[in-house]
This record gives C-alpha cells, sequence and structure tokens, in this order.
C-alpha cells in the first residue's frame, strides 16, 4: 500500500476509533451519569462535592476513558493535519446523541437532528481530503 493511502487509512480508522468507539465519548456520557448531586457554593458545599467526586468510582473511570481518548488524539494528530483531524473528530458529536437519547433519555428536536445531519455531511466532505497537507522534517520522523 503506497505511503499515502496507508497514512489515509491508519488515520481514518484512528479517527473512526475517536468517534464511535471513543473512550472520550464513553468518559462523557459515564460523567454526566455520575450522581454527584446539587453543589451548594459554600467553602463547605464544595468541599462536600469535592470529596463526593473525588472518591466516585465512576468518576475514576471515566477519567480513565478521557485519558485514552488524549492518547489516540495526540497519536492521529500526529499522523494527520489537526484542521483534519477536528472536523472529522466531530462525528463523535453524533454518536453523544445518539447515547444520549438511548442511554439519558434525553429528548432531541427536530432541529438538532437536522444539525447532526450537517455534521455527518461534513465529515464526509473533510474526510475526502487528504489527511497531511504539510511536509514531516525528515528528523521528526525517526
Amino acid at each position: 500500500m503506497p505511503s499515502e493511502k496507508r497514512l489515509r487509512f491508519k488515520t481514518l480508522v484512528m479517527v473512526l476509533n475517536r468517534s464511535l468507539f471513543s473512550l472520550g465519548i464513553l468518559g462523557e456520557l459515564i460523567v454526566s451519569m455520575a450522581q454527584i448531586g446539587a453543589v451548594e457554593l459554600t467553602a463547605h458545599g464544595i468541599s462536600q462535592a469535592f470529596r463526593q467526586t473525588m472518591t466516585s468510582g465512576t468518576i475514576w473511570v471515566a477519567i480513565f476513558f478521557l485519558i485514552g481518548f488524549m492518547v489516540s488524539y495526540m497519536t492521529v494528530l500526529s499522523w494527520a493535519d489537526y484542521s483534519y483531524v477536528m472536523p472529522t473528530g466531530a462525528f463523535g458529536y453524533t454518536v453523544l446523541t445518539l447515547l444520549a437519547v438511548v442511554f439519558l433519555h434525553e429528548s432531541v428536536s427536530p432541529r438538532r437532528w437536522v444539525g447532526v445531519v450537517l455534521i455527518c455531511v461534513g465529515v464526509l466532505l473533510v474526510g475526502q481530503t487528504k489527511p497531511r497537507t504539510t511536509e514531516v522534517p525528515s528528523e521528526a520522523v525517526a
């Protein structure tokens, strides 16, 4: 497989991994499901919320997933331009919307669904371009 096709393939795989099976999406979903309760804006209320957060297993699982997301994000940025990674990564927002409907029982308006479709169209358009348009210095490759 030629170098450019290989780069496009592995970048696409990593972007889809970030979007569809994203550790960041799982982390965000888990954080939104964590039950800490209302936080009073007093010294005692903030310290109590901090204590509940730090001892919550759910929060620590979410942090684990978010760290995994950051590692995959940095990896894909080493292969492709930022202007390619960010728009294609936006596909994760569509996955989050679907997960919010299924797991959090949120109601999504038709206007929001139109926005989700527009995001998908934008991701498809950006995905048709070259992942890297800039040259990597030869000493950075070694």
